[in-house]
């Protein structure tokens, strides 16, 4: 470890990050993993294979996520309780943390890395800060309909040229902020998109932007590439619209899946995963699976795809095959399997496993767990590769 970077972990009291023999370490093999129940994140790197450090105080992050600066040396941490936590990987510090809003369901980091913006549930809207500073930019309330209520935002992801895009789910709207001028910004707003947008994505291209309606059937998506044409509704004969279904687990469009011309997205209620053409957007096929999938994910090369469970079936992966469409693996590491994160060629998964308190490392040509990592109710895991993709 450099004689600077030593001094200042014993000034501020860490334990010093492991690094290479000559001193150095670079970040593109970093991530952390929250640890829900204890307001922390513990960091990992995925080349060892092993936990580095554990960062403390970073709030509610019973429903957490983060983004990365482009050089992945921060984690940007979006807590449940409004917190903003800028985490430096390489001291294992909080770097500066704030509390912008009363109730935040995540958020992204714009084209050039310069503003990270923030979806809140309350007051509801987008703020946006100063990735260095994290001083405030920016105000969107996200204000709709002739009474001047404030909706919840979600599905808040980054689009080429300094543009966010985001849902409101109580309006039904999805909004596009440019912010090619950070303090002026302008929005396009595309109404009547159907009833409770409840997540929503950007294909890894930028072009599409995807709302799912928990409401009614289907599934709204934008072309980017011509917002002249509006809105329109896929995948029409999905959803809860003709019949109500429980539904245990919200899924998570993020977590969706491409893999060469087909889209794999879960299906709300259902035990099913939905196969969508990618240039149609037409559906194709539905695979059934163990549960209520969660998280459908593909290998970085599109040649699997790996999905979880909503409770009470929890406890199960299963891996499906792009080519077949089908299931060829299935498998239980362990109960409350919350999330999944590839390294960022595929060669390995890494799964947390919340009530046991561990991550799990398992290789993806021959299923082998290869290594388990202590950690404290983990849910989410993220690598700081994420800094090179749009939309994560």
């Amino acid at each position: 470890m450099t004689s600077w970077i030593r001094a200042l972990a014993v000034i501020v009291g860490l334990a010093p990050i492991s690094v290479a023999a000559d001193g150095m370490r670079g970040t593109n093999d970093l991530g952390i993993v929250v640890e829900r129940a204890s307001g922390s994140v513990r960091i990992v790197e995925t080349t060892g294979r092993t936990g580095l450090g554990r960062v403390t105080g970073l709030g509610d992050l019973s429903h957490a996520t983060a983004v990365f600066s482009r050089d992945g040396r921060y984690a940007y941490v979006f807590g449940r309780d409004g917190g903003l936590s800028k985490v430096d990987l390489l001291l294992a510090r909080i770097e500066k943390r704030i509390v912008q809003a009363g109730n935040s369901i995540g958020g992204a980091v714009s084209q050039d890395g310069t503003l990270i913006a923030v979806a809140n549930y309350e007051p509801g809207g987008v703020r946006v800060f100063d990735s260095v500073t994290l001083a405030p930019v920016a105000d969107i309330p996200a204000v709709w309909g002739e009474g001047g209520a404030r909706s919840k935002v979600v599905g808040l992801a980054d689009l080429p040229g300094q543009k966010f895009a985001f849902t409101l789910y109580d309006a039904g709207e999805i909004w596009i902020a440019d912010l090619a001028d950070p303090r002026k910004p302008t929005l396009v707003k595309h109404r009547g998109i159907g009833k409770l947008p409840y997540d929503g994505l950007v294909t890894p291209d930028g072009r599409h932007y995807l709302a799912g309606l928990f409401g009614e059937d289907g599934v709204a998506l934008l072309d980017l590439w011509k917002p002249e044409q509006g809105v329109r509704r896929i995948l029409g004969d999905y959803g809860r619209g003709a019949e109500k279904l429980p539904v245990y687990k919200m899924p998570h469009l993020r977590g969706w899946a491409k893999a060469g011309d087909y889209v794999f997205l879960p299906a709300i209620g259902r035990h099913e995963v939905l196969v969508v053409d990618a240039r149609s957007w037409a559906e194709v096929a539905r695979i059934p699976v163990h549960g209520q999938p969660v998280f459908v994910m593909a290998r970085p090369d599109g040649r699997q795809v790996w999905v979880n469970f909503a409770h009470p079936l929890n406890d199960a992966v299963q891996v499906i095959d792009t080519v077949e469409l089908k299931v060829v693996h299935a498998f239980k590491p362990g109960k409350a399997v919350l999330h999944m994160e590839f390294t960022p060629r595929g060669e390995h998964v890494w799964i947390s496993v919340r009530d046991e308190d561990r991550i799990d490392v398992f290789d993806t040509r021959d299923f082998r767990r290869i290594a388990s990592i202590p950690a404290e109710k983990p849910s989410g895991i993220l690598f700081a590769a994420r800094a090179n993709r749009i939309g994560l």
